[in-house]
């Protein structure tokens, strides 16, 4: 079952042995400091995490649309798994955006 709690960690086909144990190791302490999980994530993980977000979002800061990613879903989940494992991927930054409220 996709997404089942079970304890501290979350039990899913997608995410693997290795990472439940480190998301029981933040549970358990959340100052601990992970330096890279890039290695861990394999391309099962990433489609997984593409079909949890939200297609109805805004596009990213490169101006990419979910839709538009799922057009060739699996040449970007490819391509996107292997700058993880090289060490090229570089997240784009992100930009705050404040919204007045009249409240």
């Amino acid at each position: 079952m996709l997404g089942r709690k079970t304890g501290d960690t979350l039990r899913s086909p997608t995410v693997t042995p290795k990472l439940q144990r480190i998301a029981a190791q933040a549970a358990r302490d959340p100052d601990r400091v992970f330096m890279t999980l890039a290695s861990l994530i394999d391309e099962d993980f990433l489609r997984e995490a593409y079909r949890r977000t939200s297609k109805s979002s805004a596009a990213g800061i490169d101006g990419v649309t979910a839709q538009m990613y799922a057009e060739r879903l699996e040449e970007n989940l490819r391509d996107l798994h292997e700058r993880l494992r090289s060490g090229m991927y570089q997240a784009a930054p992100v930009e705050r955006v404040w919204i007045e409220k009249d409240d």
